[in-house]
């Protein structure tokens, strides 16, 4: 199981990263260095299709910057800590990864923008009964990471249904009213729900679309219908390079910008280049991808299917969207609502956090400002609020 650790633990574990990656710097002293060679790190999820097509569509050669091939790697765990030893110095992250990075092992990371929107789902063996939160009782469910939107919003679910989330052994026998929840690398959960391992997962696509395809698995609920527009992962670089550099900066955020543009403009294109037909960036077929970004029909999802995983077409929400700003008020929920969501490993530093504070010391907005404007400005995503105030929202 994939637990938090400590700060010491975190050191020693970065430190062999480190070593094993040829790096002589220690941990959080690899950014000192001035950036001149964009290095990016993903997992092989949709949520990294910004930083993928900027580079797949030169982008970021556009702005002038050299940039090695996009490295894929296989855990949160792994991208965290390559991150952290300078292997990366640009990347995605689930958006509670830098809160606790920054605030309880000391870590310079910095959001600069957000990735995208919703782009996950809970999904569910088709035999297993589960329409709705409510019945979840004495079920185990897989989340992703214990810092990440899933366990916030799947807990989120759980309670408001009257069952409580636990963490304990698979083995463990459930009361009727407990959840077990525990880690899952997201590549493994489409076999081990078809294995009959698990009774239902949360995570980002396409693994959903994997499930659904191959399995003939369940959507029970799209996170995007339970949150509307909810951020996801975030693009992060360190804070040395932000300040040190902020030409680089300013480049790089320009190029993740101009590709999610693209991406809503190009859903189909971006399918194709995206998987392993195309340009291999994904493990998973065009036909795969189509589904994640197109595949959000009221027939198959709305009133009338079992279980319906849209409940409120009126939102015009998408299955997976792409929207830069860092809305504040997003950063003040999800901090409040980290404070009470269940996880392992010492969470008493998150109790001391002021949402306020975060949202000035965690994010910085101004390089994403520029990179908006300089596409077009705020109305050419479709999320971002022109009609009351431009970078403000509920």
């Amino acid at each position: 199981m994939d637990k938090s650790i400590t700060r010491r633990e975190f050191l020693i574990k970065s430190a062999a990263g480190a070593a094993t990656a040829g790096l002589s710097t220690t941990p959080f002293q690899a950014y000192a260095e001035k950036s001149k060679t964009l290095r990016i790190g993903y997992l092989p999820i949709t949520d990294a299709t910004p930083l993928l097509i900027a580079h797949a569509m030169g982008f970021f050669q556009d702005e002038g910057l050299d940039v090695t091939t996009p490295v894929r790697v296989r855990s949160w765990s792994t991208l965290s800590e390559s991150f952290m030893t300078g292997k990366f110095n640009l990347t995605h992250m689930l958006l509670p990864i830098p809160v606790w990075m920054r605030y309880n092992i000391n870590a310079p990371v910095k959001v600069l923008a957000w990735d995208h929107t919703n782009g996950s789902a809970v999904t569910v063996r088709q035999d297993s009964g589960i329409n709705g939160f409510a019945d979840m009782g004495g079920r185990q469910i897989a989340v992703p990471y214990w810092y990440s939107m899933h366990n916030i919003i799947l807990q989120m679910g759980i309670e408001k249904a009257g069952l409580k989330p636990v963490i304990q052994n698979q083995s463990i026998p459930l009361k009727k009213n407990e959840v077990n929840l525990f880690i899952l690398p997201p590549s493994e959960m489409p076999l081990a729900l078809s294995g009959n391992k698990i009774d239902g997962f949360i995570v980002a696509e396409p693994f959903n679309a994997v499930s659904e395809i191959k399995t003939g698995a369940r959507i029970m609920r799209f996170t995007g219908d339970i949150w509307k527009n909810h951020p996801c992962c975030v693009v992060v670089m360190n804070e040395n390079v932000t300040s040190s550099n902020p030409i680089f900066t300013q480049k790089a955020i320009n190029a993740v910008v101009r590709a999610q543009l693209w991406v809503t403009q190009n859903p189909e294109k971006a399918a194709k280049i995206l998987g392993r037909d195309g340009k291999k960036y994904l493990p998973v077929s065009e036909k795969i991808l189509l589904r994640v970004f197109k595949g959000y029909e009221l027939s198959k999802y709305g009133k009338g299917n079992i279980p319906q995983a849209i409940l409120h077409p009126e939102w015009s929400a998408k299955r997976l969207g792409f929207q830069p700003y860092p809305y504040p008020s997003a950063t003040r929920f999800i901090l409040r609502q980290m404070q009470k969501t269940l996880m392992e490993g010492d969470t008493e530093f998150l109790k001391k956090l002021d949402p306020d504070f975060v949202i000035n010391d965690l994010v910085d907005d101004t390089f994403v400002k520029h990179a908006i404007e300089d596409v077009g400005g705020p109305s050419k995503f479709d999320e971002i609020d022109i009609e009351h105030n431009t970078f403000d929202r509920e």
